[in-house]
């Protein structure tokens, strides 16, 4: 890539990628702080582990439906507005939750949540596909993911420190969480209008020789690039495979994250020193995904790293509950997170190297509709198994198991992903 080239993308970069970073650390934020409320909240509602689980699972049914027509919505009327409805509604939903009073209205609240939030990521995959070529694009994904670990990074002590709040106007402290939480992404909703630009040629921070260069480099990719459409991509067995991969991993990420404040409080912890030490983790796994992707990007070895992330992550999970030690079992779990998020930032790249077009939107969001529906079945297989069996070792290692399947099935890929 010539010096030319490389300002052009690296001034996209800075304009794009930091904005849409903290929109997703607070997208994240919005759906996972119910991992801290929890620690509060179960009690006010008398929710059981199994109930708390269905619902933090929930919100990925709704997702997870609404998910490809979200994403044909945005195709049709262009990602600056599309991406700042979903913030704007988001954001209000997730102030709503605080107002939840017992079971049925927690799924409800939770059901819509992921209604709001439908299209978001594969919106912004999409959206990086019209602004990045490809040997650049795993770079800015993964600088765009580290938002979700990061969100964990920060969630969870401001989530600890708001949950001691209780009292304050006569409001709880889970309620505080939601209503403050809430409130920056409508206000990042509205200011999406004024800092993105739907496609290069709009943009005006770009100028015509800087056009110019971006269209030449995103054209001769696109030629390379077999063209699909809505139906040859819904149909597509690579499609179909990586569903089920993403599937797996999301399952073990939010599986971990709903429960992990609670984990760690089963060693006899306060609230607020539980929901900071469940942030740590997080830290090392934002690291990790930063330096993996790095190194994707210049070996260009996606599959086979995306199969070693799955391993990590597996062994990880599994290690976690050979010691009933807190800092040991914290540690295999800093591992298995690693795993689990490069994987993420690893994978994302893949469909977009023979997806395109209208096929690119609907194949990114089918893609990611039946992946996150890892995100119901991880907080509720956990919560189920937490209340038949007592303890929270089961629910880990029935999500290792299932990352060994996504493992294998992600190294098959090599079969049918040309140039991986």
């Amino acid at each position: 890539m010539d010096p030319q080239q490389e300002a052009v993308l690296k001034k996209i970069a800075w304009r794009v990628v930091p904005f849409l970073t903290l929109a997703y650390v607070v997208n994240y934020l919005d759906r996972t702080n119910i991992g801290v409320a929890s620690l509060t909240m179960n009690k006010d509602l008398g929710l059981t582990a199994t109930q708390y689980g269905l619902g933090a699972g929930i919100f990925f049914l709704s997702y997870t439906v609404f998910e490809i027509p979200s994403n044909l919505v945005l195709y049709s009327v262009g990602a600056r507005r599309w991406i700042a409805r979903i913030m704007i509604t988001w954001g209000a939903v997730s102030i709503a939750t605080a107002w939840v009073y017992d079971a049925n209205s927690y799924y409800v609240a939770r059901f819509t949540l992921g209604l709001a939030e439908a299209g978001f990521f594969p919106g912004v995959a999409y959206y990086f596909a019209a602004w990045f070529p490809t040997q650049y694009r795993t770079r800015m994904l993964a600088w765009f993911l580290v938002a979700i670990p990061l969100s964990s990074v920060v969630g969870g002590p401001i989530s600890g420190l708001l949950l001691e709040m209780s009292g304050v106007l006569g409001i709880k402290g889970w309620q505080w969480l939601f209503i403050v939480e809430g409130l920056p992404a409508a206000i990042l909703g509205i200011m999406t209008l004024y800092v993105l630009a739907d496609r290069p040629e709009s943009a005006p921070w770009l100028n015509d020789k800087e056009r110019g260069i971006l269209a030449a480099m995103l054209a001769a990719e696109y030629r390379e690039r077999p063209k699909s459409n809505l139906a040859a991509a819904l149909s597509d067995t690579r499609v179909i495979m990586l569903a089920v991969i993403q599937f797996g991993f999301t399952l073990g990420s939010y599986g971990i994250n709903a429960f992990l404040p609670q984990i760690i409080k089963g060693f006899g912890l306060s609230n607020l020193v539980s929901s900071s030490l469940s942030a740590v983790p997080y830290v090392f796994a934002s690291v990790g995904m930063l330096w993996w992707s790095w190194h994707v990007d210049r070996t260009g070895k996606k599959i086979g790293n995306l199969t070693i992330a799955l391993a990590v992550g597996m062994a990880g999970l599994a290690a976690s509950v050979t010691t009933g030690n807190l800092f040991l079992g914290l540690s295999a779990t800093t591992v298995g997170l690693i795993g689990i998020t490069a994987a993420r930032a690893i994978f994302w790249p893949i469909p977009t190297r023979f997806l395109s077009g209208v096929g690119a939107a609907a194949g990114l969001a089918f893609i990611n509709s039946i992946g996150t529906a890892g995100g119901f079945a991880g907080p509720y297989l956990m919560g189920w198994l937490k209340d038949y069996t007592g303890s929270f070792e089961a629910g880990l290692l029935a999500m290792a198991a299932i990352l060994l399947a996504a493992g294998v099935l992600a190294f098959s890929l090599k079969l049918v992903i040309k140039a991986e």
